[in-house]
């Protein structure tokens, strides 16, 4: 699979990630305007999504698998399987 030229990709892709980033930015400024915002300052989730942003800005290469990792469980090889409901 050969990639996209960037100028291709940013074309396709701008008016969608622009779309996104101000979801996150209004989902932000929901968390922060909401009553007892300092208790949820120290939950785990946001800490998770402060350190996908930080990928974001950072240019190394494979961020979409840098933030999954950053929201996955580590493997464990004693998980249960799960069963059929």
């Amino acid at each position: 699979m050969t990639a996209l030229p960037a100028a291709v990709a940013l074309d396709a892709y701008f008016l969608e990630a622009r779309c996104k980033l101000l979801d996150v930015a209004a989902i932000l400024d929901r968390i922060q305007r909401g009553a007892n915002a300092d208790i949820v300052a120290a939950d785990p989730r946001l800490a998770g999504i402060a350190a996908a942003l930080h990928v974001l800005l950072d240019d190394k290469p494979a961020r979409a698998e840098a933030i999954q990792r950053i929201f996955s469980l580590d493997y464990e090889a004693n998980w249960p399987i799960p069963t059929p409901k």
